[in-house]
């Protein structure tokens, strides 16, 4: 993830999605998108509003996440530099059913609704970009549903530590993640306290390195195999 975030150019630049439109969508998406910044512990959306946006991510960090009335709270997963989203609200044109909360200063890019759906009705990679972000994120959501009931807490952070490089719902991942520890913790959905212990067994074992406001994943695979699901 970025330390210095990204210009909204750079952004569309990098996107799979972007590449493939003709030039004329390009150009529309870039007369159309506009950058709005979100301070730590605010949202840039909460359940039950209407979405008006399809959004990417060009600094900071977010998380996606639902809770009840008496404050019980569940973490979705985490939204980082390069991430595009919303897109599932603005297809069944129907309220958001999260929260979306920076977790950092955070700023990202939106493009408005009607050129969203305009690109989705007249631009055949975009619908075809766009099913496959769903797919993709769809198993991951399923994958952690059951890696929260059926793995262990060191199991658990290395799997979000590992999403964290998905080539499609974070595509500006690299192996050293600007993230502190409290805010993996937040994506993790664990206590501080539980993620640090687990973060102390990586570090023991040469899997991660940890300094301050970052995480750098020396052993990719390793993570990736305690992972795994059974």
């Amino acid at each position: 993830m970025s330390s210095t975030g990204l210009s909204i150019r750079q952004l569309l630049e990098g996107s799979h999605w972007f590449a493939q439109l003709t030039p004329r969508a390009r150009d529309q998406v870039l007369a159309d998108v506009v950058e709005q910044s979100v301070a730590a512990g605010d949202a840039l959306i909460r359940h039950g509003q209407t979405a008006l946006w399809w959004t990417g991510m060009l600094e900071g960090v977010m998380k996606w996440c639902t809770g009840t009335s008496d404050g019980r709270a569940v973490t979705l997963g985490g939204l980082t530099v390069g991430s595009w989203f919303g897109e599932g609200s603005l297809l069944r044109e129907k309220p958001v059913e999260a929260d979306i909360v920076a977790l950092r200063f955070s700023r990202v890019a939106l493009l408005p609704k009607e050129t969203f759906e305009w690109l989705h009705a007249t631009e055949p990679s975009f619908g075809r970009f766009l099913l496959q972000q769903i797919n993709e994120r769809l198993h991951w959501f399923m994958g952690d549903f059951v890696a929260h009931r059926v793995l262990g807490v060191e199991a658990q952070l290395a799997r979000a530590l590992v999403g964290l490089l998905h080539p499609w719902l974070h595509p500006g991942g690299d192996r050293h993640l600007q993230i502190s520890q409290e805010e993996l913790a937040n994506l993790v959905g664990l206590s501080r306290q539980r993620c640090n212990q687990a973060l102390s067994q990586f570090k023991a074992r040469s899997l991660v390195r940890t300094e301050y406001g970052g995480v750098t994943l020396l052993d990719v695979d390793a993570l990736r195999a305690l992972s795994v699901l059974p």
